[in-house]
This record gives structure tokens, sequence and C-alpha cells, in this order.
């Protein structure tokens, strides 16, 4: 499937989780905002809980679903077009509406007590196996990003990058994540839902698509769009 320029809108992208989690996710993001050097924003590998500590809530299995909605901001949209630049889906991804949405496959979160010495408090991630999105250029080169993985520890999306099928990076580090907007959570069924996060390329991403498409365009924290993930709660 090829989306063009005309059938971008601006929409909701988020985070999600369940409950007293999902509060926690937003609290994470937002205090990402701050201070990037900020005790919730910190690697969640580089700080493991004592063998003394529980989790205060903790969903052990995503893979209920359902999934992470991307939708585009118009400044970007604008930015894929001085590159020339055709935005797609890869896999089970698709496109309805103005929003990009991957389905989520699987992954863990533990939410632990912020007066605790655990750090950081939200620990885990959502995985997005099997979609991405792609970007055509009009001389035939297609990079592919997929395979989503967010760290709510680190407030970051990871990804598989792929250029013309060739595998240029992996768990590379695509997008940050920001929680100022954050809408309070929603509940619809027995999904949890969680939006208004704003998505911002990450230095490594801006780096590696000016590199491919040889351009300085990509600025870094450029906006991409506005945060929201639905999960499964049963």
């Amino acid at each position: 499937m090829t989306i063009t320029r005309k059938t971008i809108t601006k929409t909701a992208l988020g985070l999600v989780a369940s409950g007293a989690l999902v509060f926690s996710l937003a609290a994470c993001s937002m205090d990402d905002t701050s201070s990037t050097g900020s005790s919730s924003s910190s690697s969640s590998a580089s700080s493991e809980p004592s063998a003394a500590a529980t989790p205060v809530a903790s969903l052990p299995d995503l893979s209920k679903g359902v999934d992470t909605q991307v939708a585009v901001d118009q400044s970007f949209v604008d930015a894929l077009t001085s590159l020339g630049l055709t935005p797609g889906v890869v896999g089970t991804a698709t496109f309805t509406d103005g929003s990009f949405a991957f389905p989520i496959t699987g992954g863990n979160v533990d939410y632990y007590d912020p007066a605790s010495d655990v750090r950081p408090y939200v620990q885990g991630e959502i995985d997005h196996d099997g979609s991405g999105l792609s970007l055509t250029a009009a001389d035939g080169t297609v990079v592919e990003l997929t395979d989503f993985r967010i760290d709510p520890g680190e407030s970051k999306l990871y990804g598989t990058v792929t250029a013309n099928g060739t595998v240029a990076a992996e768990d590379a580090y695509l997008f940050n994540l920001y929680g100022g907007s954050l809408k309070p959570l929603q509940t619809e069924g027995d999904n949890a839902i969680l939006e208004g996060t704003t998505v911002h390329i990450s230095p490594d991403a801006a780096a590696l698509l000016n590199q491919t498409f040889k351009t300085d365009a990509v600025q870094d924290e450029m906006l991409v769009g506005v945060a929201k993930i639905t999960v499964a709660t049963k």
C-alpha cells in the first residue's frame, strides 16, 4: 500500500497500558519533557530492581494486542514532500483515516513505586514485530523502518532500518516520545487507551535518513505526530 501526500492527514498516535500502569507510562514520558537526564528517562537496562523490589503494577504479557497508531503532522508531510519521498506500510501495518497502525505483538511492563530506589520506575518494552513503514525516493531508494520496540523507561522507540533490502541497523534509536500534551486515560471495553504523546525523530534516525537520501532536510527532533497506544487488558 502506498500513501500519497493527499491521503496523509493530522490525527493521533500514542502510548498505552492498563490501570495505574498507564498513568505511570504517562508520567514517565511527561518527565522526559523537562529533562532528558531525569531518572525516569534513563535506560531501562542501566538499573535493575533489587531482589526485594516488587512492582506496584505489572503487565507480563502484551501479546493480546491491540496496536500503536502513528499519524504524521503536516510539518513532517511537508518535509517528506520536499525530499520527494512517498511513505507506505510494511507487513501487518495499515493506514486508515490518516493513521498508521502497528499491531502490538508482545512485551511486558512493570511499574515500581516512584518513591522507591528502583530507577527507572517504569521498565519493560512494547513490541511490534512484523510491521513498519517505508519511505520511497523518486530514484527508487527504499528505506523501511520495522519491528518497533517502545521502551517506556527511556520514552524512546527503537526499530530495524533496512535500505534497499539490506539491513542498515538493528534496534536503532528512531523516535523520542514526549508526554507534555498527554490526555487522561480512556477505556473502551477491555481496552485501555492513552493518547497525546508527541513523537519526534531521534538524532540517530535523522543522521541515517540524511545520509541515505543525501540531504540535510531531516532535522533532529523534527515533529512526526502525536501518540496513541491501545492495549487489551484481558
